[in-house]
Order: C-alpha cells, then structure tokens, then sequence
C-alpha cells in the first residue's frame, strides 16, 4: 500500500484521500469500533473512533514514523528505513508534550503539525490568540524547548528525549532532596559512562533549561530585624533606614600567603525572601482546558440539598457577589484563600528554627480538588530563625501589590476551554491560620477582652487570673482602683479562676425587700477586692 501520503500537506488531495484509505483498510481489518489514533498529538496511546481519528488525523497530521501499521492489521515486517515504535510513544514523551502544549498555548498546538524550531514560517493558528506582549520572546524559548523535545538522548534511544531526561533527573532531585552539587556529580558519572549522551554539562545548565518552564523566583532581600524589605525603591539600600542594621552579613576567611595572612569578605544578604510571582501562576490554571472548566464549577454545579458543601454555599460568598457584582459577573475570576503557619524544617526541637510559607488556595475548584497538595500555590518562603509576628505585614508587600493589580485591572488571560481571551481578577476570601496568626495577618487584636472577632465589641472579655499561694496582693491602692469580683473555678485548668466583675451597689441604694429574698438559703459567693 501507498504510505507516501502520510508526509505531505493536511489539505492536499492525496492526503485526505490517504486517510480515507487508511481508515477503510483499518476498521475493515477489525470489527471493533476504536482504535489506537496514529496523529502526531496521540501518538498511538489514545484510542478513539473512527470520526474522532479522522479528525485528529486531518488537524494534526499522521505520526511518521509508525509506516508498518502493526496496530490496524497490517502484517508485522521491518524494512531498511523504517521503525516500530515501542508500543508506541512513551508516556514520558507524551506528557511531556502536554507540558509544552500547556507552557505555550498560542504555539504549541502546532508542535504536530509539522512546526519545526527555528524556521521562519509562522504556525498557523488562528483560534487561540496570542496573550502575552513578548511573543517574540515565547517563540524563542518554545523554539529551544521543542528542539530539546525532538533531540534523542542518544543515537537510538526511542525511551527518553533530551528535555524528558532532564525532568525526570530534576523531579527525582527534588523527590529525593538530593543537594546542588550531589547532583551536578551524578552529571558528571553520567557523561562520564555514556560519552555520547545530551547531557547538561552541570546543574546550573540543567536549572537553564528548568527556568524556561516558569518555574522560577524572586529573591528579595530583608533587613534581619523584619523592618523593611530591600525592594523596589529601596532595592539599592545598603541599611535599613528604620533601624539602620546592615543588610549583609559579612563572612571574613583568613587566606594564608607567603607574606602572611590577608582577610578577604564575601558579601551575603541576612535575610532572603523567596517569593513566587501570582500572576503566571493563576494564568496557568487556565492554560488547560480541563481545569479552566473547574475554575468555573463554584458557578455552574447546583446545590439542589441546599446543605453547606463548599464556600459558595455560604453566606459571606454571596453577599461578596452582592457587594461587588461587577466581580462576580465572570465566574472565572479567581477566589482565594491565604493560610500560613511556621514549622522547623530541620524537624527537631533541638534547634529553634521557624521558616513561614505563605499558600494560596483557589476557591473556584471543586471541593474535593481546591484543598488539594496540587491545587495549592506557594506564594513565598518567609525565612527564620525567628518568626515573623506582627512583622509578616513586610514580607506580603509583593503578593499584596500583585493582588491590588489583579483586583482593580486585572490581567489578559488566555482561557483554554474556549480559547478566548478575558480580563482575570482575583480577590482574598479568606485567611487560614490559629488564632495567634490571625492577629497577625488580619490585624484584629486578639489579645485584648474584645479579642473574639465574631463577638467584636458586643461581647464581654473575661481575663483569667491564677489564686495560688504564690500570688502577692498590692494591700494599698486607691479607692477609684478598687473592683468587685467574685471568682469561678476554671473548668479548664487547675488551681485557675475566671474573675467576673460586679458592678459595686451605690452606698445610698440599699435595695428592697425582693432583693433580700433573692438570697434567703443561699450561700454568696466569696468576694474581694483586687487591684
């Protein structure tokens, strides 16, 4: 049979009519209805019907390779120019396809198409417009991406290419926490065994290739004592200008030479925030079509039980919507929630350390997805030793001017499942933390007697006082200091009462005859005067 067809363009007469024949040939073959989908864009994983091949194979183009169709009946025989495929892409390839197709929307619906990097003929795609100002700069790194994608690891290698080693390699260091350089002499014993292997010559090439995925930072130096951040204005400042404490920390070494010992200084930042820019991270949750249809579940599932499943169903989602219609008009407009809390990362009380992450959850998801590990987004890392308090309000700097940017202009955002564009915004619900990180993040003071935030200043603070033998009592004090209180044993704790207040009775009112009665047979409560 005439396979000369498979390489020649979608929309030539030859082509359709190949395709034709070879859905004819195949389905005649079997009597099952689906089949493996020999397009560029399957790759023989997905198994399809008839009209769904066609149509991939007219928008994707025939995979080149698989000339011996071994999977839609045709006799297995191996020619001098052709190659079976190992059943027959891999998933690692796959997936890392769908990396790129997700990293590069408006270019990378093209990689099966015949787009080739570095060519200076533009793919044509004119459903999915392109979003970002810098295209030159997006073609450029998808250029360099799908040429590691299409490079063989070696001469012969059908399981891995370039860039998917290189991911696994760099997933498996992160999984493991294996350190920069334990990693860099792994590269090494690699190239050193396989001479002929595309490897990065080091980490810091490997982590070049990994930056071109997204994946990256900002460092953001602080002042040690959590005054300020040295950061946009101040980015050149060299101490704080509120307490005035340097912004390095200096390591002096002693190197020894034939004249002596000379001291030589290395300047390193006290303190370093690391912070995860918001922006291309929400974007990116509608790069695929699967989750920009979840971002907008909150607006299209229906609560026919009317029971309290998710956060819309309650009341502060929706006189939210009440309050700001213009907000809640585009279900696609992103919903978050702010948690953080200190942990020592060396995971022993020995050593007192207190590293603060900041994570955002997207509240737009489902309920049984928004709460998950892959759901949420790291927003920063707030560095120890010590935690942060009332100071964390300095390190949000960042994520606050990125959340005051998406909440009053938003940001162009290509939408997968529609492949149109729309104007996102996104708005805090919520914090997450104790009741201590509440004050904290929110401002409320919690350590006042109008410290229950429900409450506010409707209700009555009751401040919890200890009566043992130790406690020592000021016996002289002022008449206009004078309260009288009457103690309650504190369920709670031992040897611990709850000091309510009375309101002392005016000297000149001494009551009534009902007054009188009300205590017949009862036994008053002890009562004291305190400072």
């Amino acid at each position: 049979m005439d396979k000369s067809w498979i390489n020649k363009p979608r929309l030539s007469q030859d082509y359709i009519l190949g395709v034709e024949n070879f859905l004819d040939f195949a389905f005649g073959k079997s009597k099952a209805h689906m089949m493996k989908c020999p397009c560029n864009r399957c790759s023989l994983v997905k198994t399809k019907s008839r009209e769904d091949i066609e149509g991939d194979l007219m928008c994707f183009g025939f995979l080149s390779s698989y000339t011996n169709w071994i999977l839609h009946g045709e006799d297995v025989f191996v020619t001098g120019n052709a190659r079976i495929p190992s059943n027959i892409a891999p998933v690692d390839l796959d997936s890392t396809l769908n990396l790129l197709d997700d990293l590069f929307p408006d270019t990378s619906t093209n990689i099966d198409g015949g787009y080739e990097p570095g060519s200076s003929e533009e793919p044509m795609n004119t459903d999915i417009p392109s979003t970002s100002s810098g295209s030159c700069e997006n073609r450029e790194g998808f250029d360099e991406m799908l040429g590691d994608f299409n490079q063989e690891l070696y001469t012969g290698c059908t399981k891995f290419t370039k860039l998917s080693f290189i991911l696994k390699l760099y997933h498996i260091k992160c999984m493991c926490g294996i350190s920069d350089k334990g990693i860099s002499m792994v590269l090494d014993l690699l190239k050193e065994a396989f001479t002929h292997a595309k490897l990065p010559a080091s980490f810091n090439d490997m982590k070049k290739v990994i930056r071109k995925l997204g994946l990256t930072y900002e460092t953001i130096h602080a002042c040690p004592n959590d005054c300020m951040l040295f950061w946009e204005a101040d980015a050149e400042r060299e101490i704080c200008k509120v307490c005035e404490a340097s912004r390095w920390k200096e390591k002096i070494s002693a190197k020894s030479t034939g004249s002596g010992s000379e001291n030589r200084k290395n300047k390193a930042p006290a303190k370093v925030l690391r912070y995860f820019p918001l922006k291309p991270r929400l974007q990116r949750l509608f790069m695929s079509s699967k989750t920009a249809t979840h971002m907008r579940w909150h607006a299209t599932a229906s609560n026919n039980d009317g029971k309290l499943r998710h956060p819309r169903d309650g009341r502060a989602w929706k006189v939210f919507d009440q309050k700001y219609p213009e907000f809640a008009s585009d279900p696609r407009n992103v919903r978050l929630g702010l948690a953080t809390d200190g942990f020592n990362p060396f995971g022993t009380m020995s050593s007192s350390y207190s590293i603060w992450p900041v994570i955002l959850f997207p509240y737009n998801f489902p309920p049984w997805m928004s709460m998950k590990q892959t759901s949420m987004i790291l927003s920063m890392v707030i560095p120890g030793k010590h935690m942060p308090g009332n100071d964390i309000d300095i390190y949000l700097q960042p994520l606050i001017k990125e959340l005051k940017e998406l909440w009053s202009d938003g940001i162009k955002t290509l939408d997968a499942s529609t492949k149109q564009t729309f104007d996102m915004r996104a708005a805090i619900m919520w914090t997450v933390s104790d009741f201590p990180g509440l004050g904290n993040l929110s401002g409320w003071n919690t350590y006042t007697a109008s410290a229950c935030p429900s409450c506010n200043f409707d209700g009555i603070g009751q401040r919890l006082l200890h009566t043992g033998d130790n406690e020592e009592d000021e016996p002289y004090i002022l008449a206009s200091q004078a309260k009288m209180v009457y103690y309650v044993a504190d369920p709670c704790k031992e040897e611990w009462n709850i000091a309510v207040h009375v309101q002392p009775r005016d000297v000149y009112d001494m009551g009534d005859q009902n007054d009188s009665e009300q205590f017949d047979g009862e036994s008053v409560p002890g009562i004291s005067v305190t400072s």
